[in-house]
């Protein structure tokens, strides 16, 4: 793959805003491997609410990605890179890579995310601990979506919802 069409693509959303779907449906587009920081957790064991193992994980994914990217392999971040500092390191290791960056930003409404959560843990999709609509009143005060000057930064920015 020539490295100029290589590319990283963040997915940045809260839990049930469509980012595993998402990240499915760009991987086939773009030829693309994708991260899957929950997917990870569940095929090791690891309790998805266990935040120090969720961020070694996605270190080492990382890691992992930039290897990737370094051989002109596209590479799909899915999970919620909720902090501007998180994405900022991501789009500025891989622009030292020479490859492009693309930010997929889901903003989909606080009630949609709560009737999609329930949904899944209705059908056993979601075996962890139910996520309440506490937890999704929480991470909504603690995302930091992405600002105009952010969104200039990447190549491509796409807002869904």
């Amino acid at each position: 793959m020539a490295k100029s069409s290589t590319r990283l693509v963040l997915i940045c959303g809260l839990p049930a805003s469509g980012k595993s779907t998402l990240a499915r449906q760009l991987a086939s587009e773009i030829s693309a491997i994708r991260f899957d920081a929950d997917g990870w957790m569940t095929q090791l064991g690891a309790d998805l609410w266990d935040e120090e193992f969720r961020v070694r994980l996605e270190h080492q994914l990382w890691v992992l990605s930039r290897d990737l990217l370094a051989q002109g392999q596209s590479v799909i971040l899915e999970w919620g890179h909720w902090a501007r500092a998180e994405r900022d390191e991501k789009r500025l290791g891989a622009r030292a890579l020479g490859v492009g960056v693309e930010l997929h930003y889901l903003d989909t409404p606080l009630e949609e995310l709560i009737e999609r959560a329930e949904r899944r843990i209705a059908s056993g999709e979601w075996t962890a601990s139910p996520m309440t609509p506490a937890h999704f009143e929480k991470w909504a005060a603690i995302i930091q979506p992405p600002d105009e000057e952010e969104i200039l930064l990447f190549d491509e920015t796409v807002a869904d919802g």
